[in-house]
């Protein structure tokens, strides 16, 4: 019988059927994502034109008056959509060579083959309406209906910024996914062209290619930093000013990231906006992060409360971020040169230049521990008169203080308390306060021994130069430790000027004994090795003293440890400190910022070397161009262009802020991910930008938009470049409960 069928067929043919089922609810599941992720951008009653011509770059789109007025408007630099999609007719298939839709940018005004002939038309309808005030040349007492309406197509000129299309994630889900250009296209197939508004163009900004994200925890957490604008002219009807515009906190982290712009248009208000996002991420209800944050404060506009931002100071002060929660726990740590009424636990930018008294000398790791601050202090002298011309002062730079490793060694243990002794005397002379600890010099060494030895105090004693020989005697008799109880530390200044004077001078003897100290010498160095020698030339110049002075902004003999060290353990602990540079001298403040920048440098290089990963940091460098190495410093040694070059790895970014691109050290530049651009006012700073990105197509508009906080955006998870009116930097802050 025909309808016997046996039962092995009708098995597989309720499998094949069932398979048939499953496969079209999948499709017809992929058709509704499809429609979802890559239909969204379509929007049907955004039509504007139609394509024209086309190349792997460039697309010419052809609009009318009508649909333009129905848009709102084309602004200049807007984003247009052009596709063959119409998923409110058909459904998508996302692997069809049409399904996907080309994201432009209008660039301008672009020829039609008509525009010749449209234009003498139009110069003879203005001729007819010369002299009328009461009509336009395009009414119809001028011109005809049909031509108004041919007249009123127009090309323009659109770049192509990428190319958005389906694929499939790791869970084999479909997403959507971007490429920055097209892959193929067809002469003589016309594509739809649309003005993406509200969720079209909320999508279009707002996003991030997976494959540039960083690995972290929070990489998918995100924070609203302003508002779609596309021109200086920025009119309600467009349908973008209320698109909301998102950046991803961690494309910021082990990352460059440039603010440019002209005073008074935004850098500030953008950069407190980013540092509060990244301080927030703390709060995150999933995967909470505390990461560390050190603002270079030059100005004083982050660590104090100030009107700048409107009349509500403690709301536009950076420093309360920690208030806008109810269980909020103060992170926020300020440093600076003074402590201001109205801050009081402000910490201060000083050491104890001198150190602490050595515990044991014999044991190296105490002598470094005790000497810290000294040895910290000298590298911040050496800082401060890098760009000292005077030879005896560039020679004083170069010693070294740092603890000899054999420390033990009689000998060597001499020549380096000899070297401290020296070093602290010279300090003294500057007017540095002495701590408590070491009130009185110390000139005897191991087993009550002078650290100034009988063979030279004799020779200075006996000098045959008899106009100075007194002098010298007096010296010796001050450097005799039978004399320690009252030797102080200006009569040791004192002696140690005479001491240089006989160290130097060919005539007092110094000579004759320093041959037969070196032959006496098992390891053949001179009594004065290089480093004593150097600083004790210091005392001979009434400038050296003063050179040395320069120190005193930054020492206090009260304290018990460094400053660079502090704030680098503030920033692991994931606090947000903010160094208030605005009272201190520009060499003060940049050696500063260079002592601290090595500290966390090096720190974050010691944990990457050991194996671990580094604690995220995230430097702000204010008013960089007064910090950061000049356009022209070719030192790749130095710890800013380090800190671009090989920053990542270390897990350190870095947020500088200025006026001019040309300001910046190429290879800092090189080494930026993120960008932030406001105003320019000339075309050499342009000129600088236009090396970078697709920022050449906003060139016009830098120059000439000066409106406050009218920025261009391009992040590192985000492949081309937003331009975004930044929302203005207020807190929300909580009230304590009564």
């Amino acid at each position: 019988m025909a309808n016997n069928l046996d039962p092995f067929e009708i098995i597989q043919q309720r499998g094949e059927q069932e398979k048939q089922d499953v496969e079209r609810k999948h499709e017809q599941a992929e058709q509704e994502d499809a429609k979802h992720l890559l239909g969204c951008l379509v929007q049907k009653d955004q039509y504007v034109g139609e394509t024209l011509r086309m190349d792997f770059r460039n697309i010419t789109v052809q609009v009318h008056d009508h649909h333009r007025k129905t848009v709102g408007g084309i602004p200049h630099l807007s984003y247009l959509v052009a596709s063959r999609i119409q998923h409110w007719k058909t459904p998508i298939n996302w692997k069809e060579d049409d399904a996907s839709v080309l994201l432009l940018r209008v660039i301008g005004a672009a020829p039609t083959p008509s525009d010749m002939m449209d234009t003498i038309i139009r110069a003879e309808a203005a001729r007819r309406a010369t002299g009328n005030d009461s009509e336009h040349w395009e009414a119809i007492e001028n011109m005809d209906s049909y031509t108004r309406y041919q007249l009123s197509f127009a090309g323009l000129q659109c770049e192509v910024v990428g190319t958005f299309y389906l694929g499939k994630a790791s869970d084999d889900s479909l997403e959507l996914k971007f490429g920055s250009d097209i892959n193929n296209f067809y002469p003589n197939s016309g594509l739809k062209v649309y003005k993406p508004v509200k969720e079209a163009l909320e999508s279009i900004v707002n996003f991030r290619d997976s494959t540039f994200t960083p690995d972290h925890p929070l990489k998918d957490f995100t924070v609203q930093i302003g508002h779609v604008r596309y021109a200086s002219t920025n009119r309600s009807m467009q349908g973008v000013d209320e698109v909301p515009v998102q950046i991803s906190p961690v494309d910021l982290l082990a990352q460059r990231t440039a603010l440019f712009g002209m005073s008074r248009t935004g850098k500030s208000n953008t950069t407190k906006i980013i540092a509060r996002s990244i301080y927030h991420l703390r709060n995150s209800p999933s995967d909470p992060v505390a990461v560390g944050q050190l603002i270079f404060d030059y100005n004083g506009e982050y660590a104090n409360e100030n009107t700048q931002g409107g009349a509500d100071v403690e709301a536009n002060a950076l420093k309360n971020v920690w208030r806008e929660r109810y269980e909020g726990k103060n992170e926020v740590v300020t440093y600076g040169l003074s402590r201001p009424k109205n801050d009081p636990d402000r910490r201060l930018l000083q050491i104890n230049a001198f150190g602490n008294k050595v515990r044991d000398w014999s044991d190296y790791n105490k002598v470094v521990e005790d000497l810290d601050m000294l040895c910290v202090g000298k590298e911040i002298l050496g800082d401060l008169l890098a760009d000292d011309p005077a030879k005896y002062v560039k020679n004083f730079c170069e010693v070294d203080l740092s603890v000899p490793d054999n420390i033990s060694d009689p000998s060597k243990q001499t020549r380096y308390r000899r070297l401290v002794l020296i070093y602290r005397a010279l300090l003294k002379k500057a007017d540095l306060d002495a701590p408590n600890t070491i009130s009185k010099p110390d000139i005897l060494g191991l087993g009550g021994n002078g650290l100034f030895g009988k063979d030279l105090l004799q020779s200075m004693r006996s000098s045959p130069d008899e106009s100075q020989q007194a002098s010298y005697s007096v010296a010796a008799d001050i450097l005799d430790p039978a004399n320690v109880s009252k030797l102080t530390w200006e009569k040791l200044s004192s002696a140690l000027e005479i001491l240089s004077n006989f160290i130097s001078s060919k005539d007092s003897g110094y000579s004759e004994f320093n041959t037969k100290y070196v032959q006496k010498s098992s390891t053949g160095e001179p009594w004065a090795d290089q480093n004593v020698s150097r600083i004790l030339e210091m005392f001979r110049y009434g400038n050296g003293a003063k050179s040395v002075a320069r120190l005193a902004q930054y020492h206090d003999g009260d304290n018990s440890r460094d400053f660079a060290r502090q704030i680098y353990d503030d920033l692991l602990e994931g606090k947000l400190v903010i160094v208030d540079q605005a009272g201190g001298e520009p060499s003060l403040n940049e050696a500063a910022a260079r002592r601290i920048m090595w500290q966390v440098f090096k720190g974050n290089q010691r944990s990457f070397i050991a194996g671990e990963t580094p604690k995220d940091i995230l430097i702000y460098v204010e008013e960089a161009h007064n910090l950061l190495p000049p356009s022209k410093a070719d030192d790749l040694k130095d710890v800013w262009v380090r800190t671009a070059k090989e920053g990542s790895k270390y897990r350190i970014g870095l947020v500088y802020a200025t006026q001019e691109v040309s300001s910046i050290q190429k290879n800092i530049l090189k080494n930026t991910a993120n960008w932030f651009i406001s105003h320019l006012n000339n075309t050499d700073e342009t000129r600088e930008l236009k090396k970078f990105y697709d920022f050449a197509n906003f060139e016009d508009s830098i120059l000439h938009a000066q409106n406050r906080g009218f920025l261009r955006a391009k992040m590192l998870s985000n492949p081309y470049v937003n331009p975004v009116q930044i929302e203005r930097f207020v807190l929300n802050i909580v009230q304590p409960a009564n």
